[in-house]
């Protein structure tokens, strides 16, 4: 039998066929599976819909290309969880569109990055980035503190998240704008739902320093501030480090 490859060999079209009959026995008994499985997703307690403010920070984070020199996904190898945190869960991307795992890292990771820094870093950093990282070498922007943020079509973009798999509620959709707005207002918590519908660990204070201007400075550090803060590590049941390679 060994000796029958020959005419795999010596025909082109023989090797074609078998290549396309040994390729689709393994798509088949890969991808069929996905047909009957409820989700390939751990569900993780603690992971939440992005509130409309930190969605509308995630936006302008892609729309500026950070995902472009920074990953968002910690590797289970040993010199990755000592540096970075707990390796990612698949489960805290499951409401991003697109995620932004990769290996692209000319800056670090910013999985874990939520909570690290103060408010007033993250202005500096993205004010002018050597002035906290001299080694630095990512541009400024300055001009997000100075531009105010346009979220008129919020609800819309909830609302279309929704059809692809986000469970924002009715609720939280009518109350896209309102909700925004009471995430950047510290005073807002008593008289506003917002924790009521996101959670009580939402973040709930002027995050560009300035309480006069609702900016894009304003959404993008609510979104990195909740990055990787989600899940609380003390309590899931991580992988011990032994068997981390």
């Amino acid at each position: 039998m060994w000796k029958r490859h020959e005419k795999f060999e010596r025909h082109s079209l023989w090797l074609v066929i078998g290549i396309l009959i040994v390729v689709s026995i393994g798509g088949l008994v890969e991808i069929s599976p996905l047909f009957y499985l409820e989700s390939t997703i751990e569900k993780v307690k603690g992971v939440r819909p992005y509130t409309p403010l930190e969605q509308a920070g995630r936006d302008i984070y892609i729309r500026e290309g950070c995902y472009v020199c920074h990953s968002q996904m910690v590797r289970p190898l040993r010199d990755e969880v000592e540096r970075y945190g707990h390796y990612s869960l698949a489960a805290e991307s499951m409401y991003d569109h697109p995620f932004q795992w990769g290996s692209k890292r000319t800056g670090p990771d910013l999985a874990r990055v939520g909570e690290k820094y103060s408010d007033s870093w993250h202005v500096d950093h993205l004010t002018n980035p050597r002035s906290v990282v001299p080694e630095s070498n990512m541009p400024p922007y300055a001009f997000l503190a100075k531009k105010e943020l346009d979220y008129r079509a919020i609800e819309a973009k909830l609302t279309a998240l929704r059809k692809v798999g986000v469970p924002y509620s009715d609720a939280q959709l009518q109350n896209a704008k309102l909700d925004l707005e009471a995430q950047v207002d510290p005073f807002a918590g008593a008289s506003s739902d917002l924790r009521k519908r996101y959670g009580d660990k939402v973040a709930q204070r002027d995050f560009d320093g300035n309480p006069e201007k609702l900016s894009e400075m304003d959404a993008l550090i609510a979104y990195l501030q909740v990055l990787g803060t989600m899940v609380d590590f003390k309590t899931y049941k991580a992988e011990s480090p032994e068997n981390l390679r």
